[in-house]
């Protein structure tokens, strides 16, 4: 993935940027979970089945995982991002119901500990190819934004104050052309028209002979909210032959899983 505000930068300089996207949407992150007492944390999340603490704990596990990559492409060799499925899971599990002062402090010494293991890899590391969990590789340089994606779509799943309205606009854009991109030609899907007009983004996903049936309209952050799973559609114009929808919303069709 190219940063679309600077798609002709280094794999170095490229990781930079991302890093301090990072730094900045983590301090939002943290400062939420700073205001959340017990009761808070045990509460649920808006990721069924999962309490705020499970949200909190997989991000600090997710952070751990990422200097596994990172200590990967700076070594040389193939580290694996969980030591297996199960360690993943459990590790969410065992961190779920720990106090807020704990959550935090992990929350905290992880994410040091991601920026300090990045500061080491010199400019020819961020090339290394490194291995998702699921299997798939991609290059270093795109581990902060993995980081990212998972700081700011988690914080919404908080369901702590923190919606997609909040989302850097870098975020949203390069979400929304990601995401629209993988919904491209989706078998099944019917084909909706995608128009960002703050950002004069526009996209088609889903399959259908001719134009598209819908066409669905608002802010980019509205849109990749979406997209992602986010929402049901709230904040956009959703349009049929060129007529607005009275319940845009209703008309959507069901989006398939990203994986």
């Amino acid at each position: 993935m190219t940063d679309p505000q600077n798609p002709a930068a280094t794999p170095g300089t490229l990781a930079d940027e991302r890093l301090r996207l990072v730094a900045v949407s983590t301090g939002h992150l943290l400062h939420t979970a700073g205001t959340l007492d017990e009761k808070a944390v045990a509460a649920p999340s808006a990721l069924p089945g999962w309490t705020r603490g499970h949200v909190l704990a997989h991000l600090a596990r997710n952070a751990d995982s990422l200097v596994n990559l990172l200590n990967g492409a700076r070594t040389g060799t193939d580290i694996p991002q969980y030591a297996s499925d199960e360690a993943r899971d459990q590790g969410i599990e065992d961190g779920a119901d720990r106090a807020p002062g704990v959550q935090l402090d992990d929350l905290v010494t992880t994410d040091r500990g991601f920026a300090a293991a990045a500061a080491l890899l010199p400019e020819e590391a961020w090339t290394a190819e490194v291995r998702h969990r699921s299997g798939y590789v991609f290059p270093a340089f795109d581990i902060p934004w993995k980081r990212l994606m998972e700081v700011e779509y988690h914080h919404v799943d908080l369901d702590a104050g923190y919606s997609p309205a909040h989302w850097p606009e870098v975020f949203a854009v390069a979400e929304f052309r990601r995401l629209s991109a993988r919904l491209a030609d989706a078998e099944g899907l019917p084909a909706v028209e995608l128009v960002a007009d703050d950002t004069e983004d526009r996209a088609v996903i889903g399959t259908a002979d001719g134009a598209p049936g819908l066409t669905a309209e608002g802010p980019v952050r509205a849109l990749t909210a979406w997209l992602s799973g986010r929402s049901d559609g709230d904040g956009l114009q959703v349009h049929r032959g060129g007529v607005q929808l009275r319940d845009g919303r209703a008309a959507l069709p069901a989006l398939p899983p990203l994986g």
